[in-house]
């Protein structure tokens, strides 16, 4: 069987498009799996809390209580793929816990396929937390995010060498529709009849890349 997959959605900085990737992947795997288990780690409004309070409980990293807490419900292999939509503020404090537990070398005992998703930006805080999860972190388990919304152009070229995931930008008046509380990708898919509409090719772009990036964490394992 396959191991488990864990997706870390992360970023040292706010506002960078993290719990948008979140919400698209959480409701790709509710698509396709019927199930999903998601942990909310942020401390601002709106959050993936918000968006898909079905599947989503809080969690935090302040204390080692919060930290055992997550990591317990997270590393275990029993086939429900997580989404973790880990906060800025959370950044520092959780890849210093996974690096003093050996987090990844922990995974791999209990059969689970961590995915660590960097939502890029071109300021130093971004590089230098990329650098950090560069070394930390094994090349196949780390992949950039290049949310063109917000990398208006090229990714620095530190970022650009690894494996790569592009979320193409949206018109401001659809980035606005997609932000209500009770906007679903998936519903839309299905509800809108017209496949041409620029959010249905998008929405439709994007799960294909998850299907492809799913993929690639089962041949890793294989």
């Amino acid at each position: 069987m396959p191991a488990t997959p864990v997706y870390i959605i992360c970023s040292p900085r706010p506002q960078v498009g993290k719990t948008l990737l979140a919400r698209l992947l959480a409701e790709f795997l509710l698509l396709k799996n019927g199930n999903v288990a998601a942990f909310d780690v942020n401390l601002k409004e709106p959050s993936l809390l918000d968006y898909l309070p079905r599947v989503t409980e809080t969690a935090d990293v302040i204390d080692t209580y919060g930290k055992m807490q997550l990591m317990d419900r997270v590393i275990v292999d029993d086939g429900l793929a997580k989404v973790i939509d880990l906060g800025f503020h959370a950044f520092d404090e959780f890849f210093k816990m996974t690096d003093e537990i050996g987090l990844l070398k922990e995974a791999a005992r209990r059969h689970v396929a961590p995915m660590i998703l960097f939502v890029a930006d071109i300021d130093r805080v971004s590089a230098r937390a990329h650098e950090m999860l560069r070394g930390q972190i094994p090349r196949m388990n780390l992949v950039t995010v290049d949310n063109e919304y917000v990398v208006r152009g090229e990714l620095p070229p530190a970022m650009g060498g690894g494996r790569l995931f592009r979320l193409p930008a949206l018109p401001g008046f659809l980035k606005t529709y997609i932000d209500r509380l009770n906007f679903s990708f998936t519903g839309y898919l299905r509800q809108e009849k017209d496949s041409s509409t620029e959010l249905h090719q998008w929405t439709r772009r994007n799960y294909i890349a998850f299907r492809e990036l799913e993929l690639s964490l089962i041949l890793q394992r294989s």
